[in-house]
């Protein structure tokens, strides 16, 4: 748990002092071009989820974050099987909620600033250190899911649970 928590409050701490920077940094709507047509600096307000969904349900997401985090705080050793990316994933997971957790109890919205352009495969939505962190969370999960369905490792439920 220690590298969880650890972990979850260095990607916090991160997201929320990024952000701080481009807000500090750029009035709201400007944008900088880094990388010409691939990578941007902008600042941008998002009072939804993830590309904007249940935009305006700042209350809902703010619930929803606080069950996250407390589940991962009281459940984090039966979410997972006991592998050595465990903390690792759940970290990235922690870190990640509460940081957008932050800025939507502060601000009632989330400050976006990754700005990527996938040439063919067109403009990503912004994003911010906190999302990026989630989205590794939830990649490198279905990688351990997939990675132990081919082993034949059972997972953390069938582990945890006495009766198979």
């Amino acid at each position: 748990m220690t590298v969880m928590l650890s972990l979850g409050s260095v990607i916090a701490a991160l997201d929320q002092w990024t952000k701080h920077l481009v807000r500090l940094s750029l009035e709201y709507g400007d944008r900088v071009v880094v990388i010409p047509g691939l990578f941007n600096l902008v600042h941008l307000r998002n009072t939804g989820a993830a590309w904007g969904m249940l935009s305006g349900q700042n209350a809902l997401l703010i619930v929803f974050a606080i069950l996250i985090l407390l589940a991962l705080l009281f459940f984090h050793h039966t979410l997972l099987a006991d592998t050595a990316g465990r903390s690792i994933i759940l970290g990235l997971l922690l870190g990640g909620v509460a940081g957008n957790l932050i800025d939507r109890v502060h601000l009632g919205w989330v400050t976006d600033f990754i700005d990527l352009h996938l040439g063919g495969l067109g403009h990503w939505p912004s994003f911010n250190i906190a999302d990026a962190s989630i989205c590794t969370a939830v990649g490198l999960y279905a990688l351990v899911m997939i990675l132990q369905a081919r082993r034949g490792e059972p997972d953390a439920k069938a582990e945890s649970d006495p009766e198979g």
